[in-house]
Order: C-alpha cells, then sequence, then structure tokens
C-alpha cells in the first residue's frame, strides 16, 4: 500500500469526478418531470459542472504549485462533496445548476493535481504503471457514468447520483491525507488571477450563446453578443497571458506541434466520445420508452469495451508512440460515432451497438495514452501545465459539445415539426406531444436530429485523429558524444 497508496488516492477522487461528468446523463428525463427544467435546464445541468471544471483547471493548478498539491487537492474533495450534497436537495433547475458550478469548483481542485501528484511520486516504469492505471480509470469512470446513473435513478432516485460522492470523498480525504506527499513547484510563481478570469469567460461566454442560438436561431441578437463577448475575452486572455511573468498557461507552448496536437486531440476526443450521449439517452427513454437503468445498460458496450482495451493495452501497447495510441484512437471513435448515425422511425436500440463498441475501443486507446503525450510534450517543471490544459481541453470539449450537439439536434428536429414542440421533444417531453403529433413524426424527428449530431461528432474525431497522427512526434534522444572507455573500466556489453 505504500507504493501504491498515493495512486490509489488520487484514482479514487479522479474516478468520483469523472464519474460525475456523465453520470447525470440517464438521469435526465426523472430531472425534467421533477424540476419541471426545459432543454437549456437540462444543458446546463450537464454544461455548468463541465465548464467550471474546464475554466478553473489552470488557475487551481498554479494555486496547488503554490500552496501545496496535497493541501489543495483535499480541499477540492471537501467542496466537491459539500456542493454534492446541495446538488442531491435542489428544489428547482436553478438551485441544482449553480450546485453543479460549485462542483465543479470542486472537480477542478483535484483534477488538477492529480498529474502532478503523480509525476512528483513516481519515476521510470512506475510512472509508466501509473499513468496507464490513471488513463484506465478516466476511461472507465465517463463511460460507466450513465450505467450507474440508471441504477441509482430508477433504485433510490435520481438525487443519489450526488449523494452517493459523499462517502467516497470521506474515503478519499483519508487516503491522501496518510499516504500523498506535500508538493509543491518552481518557487517564486503567483496565481495568474486575471488569466483565469479572462479563460472562464470565453468558456462561459461561448457555451451560452451556443446555447442560446440553438434557441432562439444563430441570428439572435444575445447569442451574437455573447460570442463576440467570448472573442474579446479569449483575445484578453492572449494578452495576459503573453505579459504576465508567470502565465498559468505559456502560449510558447503552441509553437510545439506535438503540444498542440495533443490538446486538439484531448478537446475532439472528450467532445466526439461523450457529447452526444445526453441525447441519445434522451431518445432512449422517451421515445422508446426504456428504463433509466436499461438506457445506462445501452452504454455498456462503450464502457466495458474501452475498461477491457484500457487494461490490456496498458500492458500490451508499452512503447508504442502516441501518436499511434491516441491518433488511431480518435479515429476510431469518429467512425464509431459515424456508425450511430443510422436510426430511422422504426429503428431500436440495436442499431447503436456496433457503433458503441468501435467507439468504446477507440476510447480505451486514447485514455491510457494522452495523458502520457501530455507529459512528455513538456519539460517536467511544466507537469502542472501540462496536465491542467489537457484536461482544461478535455471538459471543455465535452462543454461545448453538448452545446453544438444539442443545436444540432433541435434544429434537425426543427425542419420536421413547430418551434415549440421540437424544444419540447429535445426536452424530453415526448409524452405531452403524442396525443397531437403521429408517433411516425416524432420518432422521425429525432431520429434525423441524432443522426445529423453523430455524423458532425464523428467528423470533429477523425480530423483530430489525423492532425495527431502528423502533429505528435516522439521526442529525438540528446546527442551524446561518444567518450573513450575508461582503462579501469571494461565497456559494458550490449
Amino acid at each position: 500500500m505504500r507504493t501504491w497508496g498515493p495512486l490509489t488516492a488520487v484514482c479514487l477522487g479522479t474516478f468520483m469526478l469523472l464519474l460525475d461528468v456523465t453520470i447525470a446523463v440517464v438521469a435526465l428525463p426523472d430531472m425534467a418531470g421533477a424540476l419541471h427544467a426545459s432543454l437549456s435546464d437540462l444543458q446546463w445541468v450537464m454544461d455548468g459542472y463541465a465548464l467550471a471544471l474546464a475554466a478553473l483547471l489552470l488557475g487551481t493548478g498554479a494555486a496547488a504549485d503554490i500552496l501545496g498539491r496535497r493541501r489543495v487537492h483535499v480541499v477540492g474533495v471537501v467542496v466537491f462533496a459539500a456542493a454534492s450534497l446541495v446538488c442531491g436537495l435542489a428544489g428547482g433547475p436553478a438551485t441544482l445548476v449553480a450546485a453543479r458550478v460549485v462542483q465543479g469548483l470542486g472537480a477542478a481542485a483535484m483534477f488538477a493535481t492529480t498529474l502532478p501528484i503523480i509525476g512528483a511520486v513516481y519515476q521510470g516504469r512506475q510512472r509508466s504503471v501509473a499513468l496507464g492505471a490513471f488513463g484506465a480509470v478516466s476511461g472507465g469512470a465517463a463511460a460507466i457514468g450513465p450505467v450507474l446513473g440508471g441504477l441509482l435513478t430508477e433504485g433510490p432516485g435520481w438525487r443519489w447520483i450526488f449523494w452517493v460522492n459523499l462517502p467516497v470523498s470521506v474515503a478519499a480525504v483519508w487516503l491522501t491525507l496518510r499516504h500523498v506527499p506535500e508538493s509543491r513547484g518552481p518557487k517564486g510563481r503567483r496565481i495568474d488571477w486575471a488569466g483565469t478570469a479572462a479563460f472562464a469567460a470565453f468558456a462561459g461566454a461561448a457555451t451560452y450563446g451556443v446555447i442560446r442560438a440553438g434557441e432562439r436561431g444563430w441570428g439572435d441578437r444575445g447569442a451574437v453578443v455573447f460570442f463576440l463577448a467570448a472573442v474579446v475575452a479569449l483575445v484578453c486572455f492572449v494578452v495576459v497571458e503573453r505579459r504576465c511573468a508567470h502565465p498559468m498557461l505559456d502560449l510558447g507552448l503552441l509553437r510545439r506541434p506535438a503540444f498542440v496536437g495533443v490538446m486538439v486531440g484531448a478537446f475532439a476526443f472528450n467532445a466526439a466520445a461523450f457529447g452526444v450521449l445526453p441525447y441519445t439517452s434522451l431518445w432512449l427513454q422517451t421515445l422508446l420508452g426504456m428504463s433509466p437503468v436499461h438506457a445506462g445498460l445501452v452504454f455498456l458496450s462503450l464502457s466495458g469495451a474501452s475498461m477491457v482495451v484500457a487494461i490490456i493495452g496498458g500492458k500490451l501497447l508499452h512503447g508504442v508512440p502516441a501518436r499511434i495510441t491516441v491518433g488511431g484512437g480518435l479515429l476510431l471513435v469518429g467512425v464509431g460515432a459515424c456508425c450511430q448515425a443510422v436510426l430511422g422511425a422504426g429503428s431500436t436500440w440495436t442499431a447503436l451497438i456496433p457503433g458503441l463498441l468501435l467507439a468504446g475501443v477507440g476510447v480505451g486507446l486514447v485514455s491510457p495514452g494522452i495523458a502520457g503525450a501530455a507529459l512528455a510534450a513538456v519539460e517536467p517543471r511544466r507537469a502542472g501545465m501540462a496536465g491542467g490544459s489537457l484536461n482544461t481541453f478535455r471538459q471543455l470539449g465535452y462543454a461545448l459539445g453538448i452545446a453544438v450537439f444539442g443545436t444540432v439536434v433541435l434544429s434537425r428536429m426543427q425542419e420536421t415539426l413547430p418551434s415549440g414542440a421540437a424544444h419540447a421533444l429535445a426536452g424530453g417531453g415526448a409524452d405531452g406531444l403524442r396525443g397531437r403529433i403521429s408517433r411516425h413524426a416524432l420518432h422521425t424527428a429525432f431520429a434525423h436530429g441524432l443522426n445529423s449530431a453523430s455524423v458532425l461528432a464523428g467528423c470533429v474525431a477523425i480530423g483530430a485523429g489525423f492532425l495527431v497522427l502528423v502533429l505528435v512526434r516522439s521526442p529525438e534522444a540528446p546527442v551524446v558524444e561518444p567518450t573513450a572507455p575508461s582503462k579501469k573500466t571494461a565497456p559494458t556489453p550490449r
């Protein structure tokens, strides 16, 4: 336990925080009914958490380098647990979304410190094994969330998908305090508050603009204002980072093709692999009449394949270049997403299985390799920045993926249904429409929306996969001038 105690502690926290990214997927119809939530409310239940996680990762990572990574990790777990309690007690969508944002803040403190802690504790082959385990936990947690969410929603109720975090948080705090040594980054660093605020404003404005455009059209004045605000915030972020003595993201890293390739791959990975799942879950439950458990079990083909491939691949693919595992995995995720775009008015859940299996294999290849690729693209002293950037791009991809794919689903529905009916259908209100609109029309509209979103997700993953294959290269070994062997020491035989 002394050797693997730190890994167990951080992986437990990682599993919990990543589980909450997708665990609410199959609970969305029950949440909508209990809280009288709209489609945009449901999107923000998912995106509020992911956006806070993405927007604050880099800032909390810099803070952890100064204040101590173990200390910040423990504080993050406590905040996460408290917000989880409030999520379960929420009486309306506004309270739930607000609590999810705070939950994302705690998750950011936990997630930002995970890779730096692993990098500080483990070296050599142990680090490779630890990163493989971390990748397997990451992929498995994100994918298995819908299954566990279905069991809890159909059993004690959807509120327990949040309350289950409480005992796990207690265990995570105890293990961290007992087994994780304190570590810090280089001395003299300062927290980049201005950069953190600018990046949070950019992420929030861009996501809100997409969701608003989906509701009111891309020409809506409010949506345009938020898009312009996102551009201004992004420009401010670049200016701040270029002038800051201790930026949370060194923009010079963007001149490294390997770093850029890994970040693009991370963004596309979470967007394409998981961004369509909330709407697929709504289709399974509100159109096909499946229970939360059965809907969650449909996604078991993805989660099972990803976990098996991640575990086996971590051993068999040791030493294989990251460009192959990450790039090839993204291509498989993309092809798998496209294979799910086969739905029609009479389709059942079985039509999704081949595509989910293929995407699951891709997820299992990407998850273990992408963390190591991020660390390999920078110097050891920038491990915290690399880890924070990787996780930021992953969660930002998920948040924007949900927003964009939801807009695509809704816009395709509006081609065949009245606007009000399309909004109600996309928000899980199929039961209220059945008396006014034919079953065939409802099924056709939702299927067309999902097909379009799946094709877009597939194109994003395939494009990112090719970029990773081109940009991510293994670093060349340093050239060492040969020296004459000592007379007292014979040269080592090869």
